[in-house]
């Protein structure tokens, strides 16, 4: 059975979802799926935190459904930018990950990615699915991948 390991950047999903198609992405239907193509190993939601009840039913559905959801503080600075990127903490986890991985499978439109995914590809031979809004999805992170999967309206609630 083939090893799965899925990574989320779900502030990229919920904003080109939401900026794209007006609704959010739908998590169970997707796990639904991806449990169809083997055995899911690893999986992390990468989110921030800014302590909102909606949020928190968020959170609890994504680890009700079976994510390890990780949370970093939203910092808000004088400025009015706001800081809470995990693109470090994603890509330790599948270089850690990627070793014991047939697949991986990483939810972003980040372009920043399109390293990592060239490196694994390289160093592990595996194969690495990309999910994303297609306009809002960088170019070097599909052409990284082994496969890009848009997202369309059949993968909203």
């Amino acid at each position: 059975m083939k090893r799965i390991g899925v990574f989320v950047d779900v502030q990229n999903i919920y904003y080109t979802t939401r900026d794209e198609f007006g609704r959010p992405f739908d998590y169970r239907a997707f796990w639904k799926a991806l449990a169809q193509q083997g055995d899911i190993q690893v999986a992390k939601a990468y989110a921030t935190d800014r302590g909102d009840d909606g949020q928190r039913k968020f959170q609890s559905a994504l680890r009700h459904i079976g994510f390890d959801v990780q949370l970093k503080p939203y910092i808000q600075r004088a400025d009015g930018s706001a800081k809470g990127d995990w693109d470090v903490g994603i890509t330790i986890d599948i270089l850690d990950a990627a070793p014991t991985l047939d697949q991986v499978v990483l939810l972003s439109g980040d372009g920043d990615f399109d390293l990592l995914i060239n490196k694994i590809r390289g160093d592990h031979k595996v194969q690495v699915d990309v999910v994303g809004v297609p306009r809002l999805t960088a170019d070097a992170l599909v052409r990284s991948a082994t496969r890009f999967l848009p997202i369309d309206g059949s993968m909203l609630l």
